[in-house]
């Protein structure tokens, strides 16, 4: 290796030991995931809602007896098929802010000072052995590879996922929240109000009373299917949104700093052992 490359190596190394004591990128990284632990945490609870709203519909049974015949109904039955949608965003929700939770135990970990003192020593031994022309043994590299990792890859990923997200989700984020809010809101309107029962009505009192009940009950029902079906695009778009911020795009930028660190550290190594 010629004296200008090492010079260059050294000088690499050393910002990289710098960056691992001063940690520029651990507190925006922190910001960051707080902002998204955020908005999971708003996901989750309004999923929770949405999910008692329909939960109580269908425990609802409509009893009358019209004309001194008893009937039973229990139209929110027939919601299953979404209240299931809804129970499997808020199981997604919760994943997503056990991810957002464990990215912000990683900054911290690798930001400890024991943690930086070890890669500093590891890289400092791998420098030493390339400047004086020996050759760093496989595992050396293979050991500085992954403790840059472990210290670098977590507020690096959470910042570029951000970058992302900002870029291209936040807007489908903010419409689909407000939307499912609204949602939310309008379960609690729909709610059946209680009925009161005055005096001993008669047939024909009876008759009316029920038929006044199976129109407002049909009603309030097809109001609460049309409520809940019109956020299931919203909901799946947040299950997207939140599946791309937590795993997809994270396990990408994860694989990409992983082939940049074994092309800088561990390549040359192995290359020179293959010599």
């Amino acid at each position: 290796m010629s004296a200008s490359k090492r010079g260059l190596l050294a000088l690499f190394m050393m910002i990289m030991i710098a960056l691992t004591w001063l940690g520029p990128m651990d507190a925006p990284a922190v910001e960051q995931v707080d902002a998204g632990l955020n908005r999971a945490l708003v996901s989750f609870a309004t999923a929770r809602a949405i999910n008692a709203g329909i939960s109580f519909a269908q425990g609802t049974e409509v009893s009358a007896q019209p004309l001194g015949v008893g009937v039973n109904l229990a139209p929110g039955q027939l919601l299953d098929p979404v209240n299931d949608l809804v129970e499997r965003f808020s199981d997604w929700m919760l994943a997503a802010s056990v991810a957002f939770g464990v990215q912000k135990l990683l900054i911290g970990i690798g930001a400890y000072w024991v943690f930086s003192l070890v890669v500093t020593a590891v890289a400092l031994v791998w420098t030493a052995m390339w400047l004086s022309s020996q050759r760093p043994p496989a595992w050396v590299s293979r050991i500085l590879v992954l403790l840059l990792m472990l210290r670098f890859a977590a507020p690096v990923i959470t910042l570029g996922t951000e970058l992302m997200f900002q870029q291209f989700l936040a807007d489908e984020y903010r419409h689909s929240q407000q939307a499912i809010d609204a949602t939310s809101g309008k379960l609690a309107s729909l709610d059946p109000p209680p009925r009161v029962e005055t005096g001993n009505p008669g047939l024909i009192e009876r008759a009316k009373g029920w038929l006044a009940d199976s129109t407002d009950v049909s009603a309030r029902f097809e109001a609460l299917k049309k409520t809940v079906e019109d956020a299931t695009e919203h909901i799946i778009t947040l299950i997207v949104v939140f599946l791309l911020q937590t795993l997809l795009i994270p396990v990408a930028l994860l694989w990409a700093l992983y082939r940049l660190a074994t092309g800088v550290f561990e390549s040359p190594g192995q290359r020179y052992e293959e010599q």
